[in-house]
């Protein structure tokens, strides 16, 4: 995931995750075991300003290959839902509900059930982390084009106005003229057409 579709909650998860003290958990984090890998992995791709879900953590520590191996998946996805129920990382929502899901670390330094302390990034990565997250805005910051107000003032004048005199062609038509609807419509018309003439000055 690029880090322009990262949206402003997701940043600021990150933020968090990368601000955050050292979190005790209750699991084991030891080198060369799967938690301890896949937790690497996942703050690896973090640094990237990237959200990984799974088969993207697999090709990243194990090859391509293993992603088509649906048996490997299910025991990875295990891992991870221990791994989130203790409190090492965090499901995101998904963004739409055919998406996979995504993992990310509630810290970036853990004291393991063992009492290690682990520390997956270190300091100048956070720090780079944290600056490109906090200077780069994302799709999200960049300030939408305000509308055009004026422009749908002038149309609405200009549909009234033709309407109005529509309908004042229209009165005069008929076998029989009616003072009501033509002086309304006359006026509607005037007045419209003097708002309409002030409009245009000012956007001139």
């Amino acid at each position: 995931m690029s880090r322009s579709t990262l949206t402003s909650d997701e940043l600021r998860f990150l933020e968090n995750a990368l601000d955050s003290e050292t979190k005790t958990v209750n699991i084991r984090l030891r080198e060369g075991e799967y938690q301890f890998d896949l937790a690497k992995a996942i703050a690896s791709l973090e640094l990237e300003l990237s959200f990984p879900d799974v088969k993207e953590l697999i090709k990243k520590l194990y090859g391509e290959a293993k992603t088509k191996d649906i048996q490997f998946i299910r025991k990875i996805q295990t891992i991870l839902k221990k791994m989130e129920k203790s409190g090492v990382i965090k499901i995101l929502p998904k963004k739409k509900p055919w998406e996979p899901q995504r993992y990310a670390l509630l810290s970036f330094k853990f004291q393991d059930v063992e009492k290690n302390i682990i520390v997956l990034a270190t300091e100048a990565e956070v720090k780079k982390t944290l600056g490109t997250s906090r200077t780069t805005p994302s799709i999200e910051y960049i300030p939408k084009p305000k509308p055009n107000h004026a422009t749908a003032k002038i149309l609405l004048l200009i549909v009234v106005v033709i309407v109005s005199y529509a309908t004042i062609l229209w009165t005069l038509t008929q076998p029989t003229i009616n003072p009501i609807i033509f002086v309304l419509s006359f006026s509607i018309a005037a007045a419209c057409s003097i708002l309409l003439g002030m409009f245009i000055s000012r956007k001139k």
